[in-house]
């Protein structure tokens, strides 16, 4: 009978490679189409199936914390990388149009080792996603105008439909944890007569048994949660997101109020430090200026990133619109094949029930 095996290293975060047994003659991957192509041979066939040459599809993760301070006139977006893979990849904020940008984390690149074909690269997708916008009903936020729901409900669309596409054919039974999204986009942006807000897009991950050993596998509609602007009473402070959710570390809100010392020596050493970290405490960000919360969160960041790991920081301005502050550093270029290390003996197998290929 036809297998598939899928494994993970789970440290903070997590990378599965899929290993499909198929006949590369008969079954080509197809660039941004489909992760692979599966068969359910007869038994007759099946043996022939199972000598066939295997197909890898490595699936990375983008891994880290998203910082957002909405201040005065100006979001800012900072990210730090959970350095936790080799294959692990920074959140990125991209620029979605001019007052608006998405930072996806978790499942972001799809990707073919031994046909060296990107499979997909959903974080730079991103702006063709937003731009093929559909119709869409019930609206998410009757305050907004039809057409600015319409807009981010057709990117939760859009990007769940590019998640299927990808992610369809995986027909091996997963462990992947129930809980635990696959994926996460944030969003922040301006809306004109609205303001300054932020969304949370989350995206599961599901299967379904259709016959022994053969599932079905899907990715959910997202799930919306607003986060900005806070409800009424709330304080203004700042926002931070994290991939893996699982043991997430405190966050930087949580270490200004438990005094943290690393942060409470930044703050000591200048009085603009002091006075931002104080608004940032007390709920009021939208009186601090863009300058001064650039500076603090620039250094707390520095403070809190693990030894290597990358940052971005970018903006969007009320009147500039996007840009940035810290590009994300050029990616290494990707391993072949050949340098593609083979699965650890010990490695924890996704299939219920099977054993190491």
């Amino acid at each position: 009978m036809l297998t598939s095996n899928l494994w993970y290293r789970r440290a903070m975060g997590t990378l599965f490679r899929v290993v499909c047994s198929c006949n590369r003659n008969a079954a080509a991957i197809l660039l941004l189409a489909a992760v692979t192509c599966f068969f359910f041979p007869t038994q007759a066939a099946a043996q022939q199936v199972q000598d066939a040459p295997t197909e890898e599809v490595v699936v990375n993760f983008a891994a880290g914390r998203v910082v957002i301070a909405v201040v005065k006139d100006s979001i800012l977006i900072g990210t730090i990388e959970n350095p936790i893979e080799p294959g692990t990849h920074p959140p990125i904020p991209v620029a979605m149009n001019r007052t608006r940008a998405g930072i996806l984390l978790g499942a972001v690149d799809w990707f073919s080792p031994s046909s060296q074909l990107q499979l997909a690269r959903l974080d730079t997708e991103l702006p063709h996603l937003h731009g093929h916008f559909a119709a869409s009903n019930p609206h998410i936020n009757q305050v907004q105008t039809t057409a600015e729901a319409t807009d981010l409900e057709a990117l939760g669309q859009n990007l769940f439909e590019r998640m299927n596409t990808v992610a369809g054919d995986l027909h091996g039974k997963l462990d992947w944890p129930q809980a635990e999204p696959v994926a996460q986009l944030i969003l922040a942006d301006y809306l004109q007569g609205y303001g300054p807000e932020v969304w949370q897009l989350s995206f599961s991950l599901t299967q379904e048994m259709q016959r022994l050993d053969y599932y079905d596998t899907h990715i959910s509609h997202p799930a919306y949660l607003q986060s900005w602007p806070p409800e009424k009473g709330q304080p203004h402070t700042l926002l931070e997101f994290q991939y893996p959710p699982e043991n997430a570390a405190p966050t930087l809100l949580d270490l200004l109020r438990q005094k943290d010392p690393r942060l409470e020596k930044l703050c000591a050493s200048d009085t603009k430090m002091r006075e931002v970290a104080n608004q940032f405490l007390t709920g009021q960000s939208g009186k601090i200026t863009a300058a001064d919360a650039t500076q603090f969160l620039r250094a707390a960041l520095m403070v809190l990133a693990p030894p290597n790991a990358r940052q971005t920081m970018a903006s969007i301005g009320l009147d500039t619109g996007f840009d940035w502050i810290l590009r994300p550093p050029p990616e290494p270029k990707r391993a072949t094949s050949q340098a593609e290390e083979e699965r650890p003996a010990d490695a924890p197998s996704l299939l219920k029930g099977s054993s190491p290929q």
